[in-house]
């Protein structure tokens, strides 16, 4: 069993390495193996709808996007990290999502999904939010802790003070191993539950003679 962790933030061994670290710890422990990508100094580029990717089977811009969809393709699982800097997850993880979830093509059904953010004092909540919305939209259970998502600190290596914050990344580690390790035994005795497709809608009338 493996978790891909997607690390947004640019500094190295910064107050969102400790939270990822926190989580890495956690699995180890559980038997879970891991992998950490840091993309925040990463030159990757947002989504430019050109929709390529369902001709090409990945995103047209062939960069580490690319590699990390075959890294998620992989994985049990995913946490996606964050540092916050206007209520909202950073630029560059905002991007790398965008395309990642748009562009692979692969069934993310039970793939359990798991986010952090990372904060001075606010903002935490809403970029919180945001994150846990690329799982949902894909099947993907979310694992929670016992608060929100959230670590605190300003200069590097303060995080490590907030002894409720990473005690709530702990608890969420080991809550996400355990729905791994449920849902590998679910899938073995009941298989992967069916998804209806196909239906898509918009709110625009073309023919508005039927008024």
């Amino acid at each position: 069993m493996k978790v891909l962790i997607i690390n947004g933030s640019p500094r190295k061994d910064g107050n969102t390495s400790i939270a990822v670290n926190e989580m890495v710890k956690v699995f180890d422990s559980q038997g879970i193996e891991t992998e950490v990508c840091q993309i925040g100094n990463k030159d990757i580029r947002g989504c430019i709808a050109c929709c390529r990717c369902y001709e090409l089977g990945h995103c047209v811009f062939d960069d580490t996007v690319n590699e990390l969809a075959a890294k998620f393709e992989a994985a049990d699982g995913l946490v996606v990290a964050s540092p916050v800097y206007y209520a909202s997850a950073n630029s560059t993880l905002t991007a790398c999502l965008d395309r990642m979830f748009y562009s692979s093509h692969f069934d993310k059904t039970m793939k359990v999904g798991a986010s952090i953010a990372v904060a001075r004092r606010g903002g935490c909540s809403a970029a919180f939010d945001q994150l846990n919305k690329y799982f949902t939209i894909s099947g993907m259970p979310v694992a929670s802790g016992t608060y929100w998502n959230s670590v605190h600190g300003r200069e590097p290596g303060q995080a490590a003070y907030d002894a409720e914050g990473l005690q709530t990344i702990r608890n969420l580690a080991n809550n996400m191993s355990f729905l791994i390790k449920s849902i590998a035994l679910g899938k073995e005795k009941y298989g992967i539950p069916q998804m209806e497709r196909g239906s898509f809608t918009n709110f625009i009338r073309e023919d508005l003679s039927q008024d």
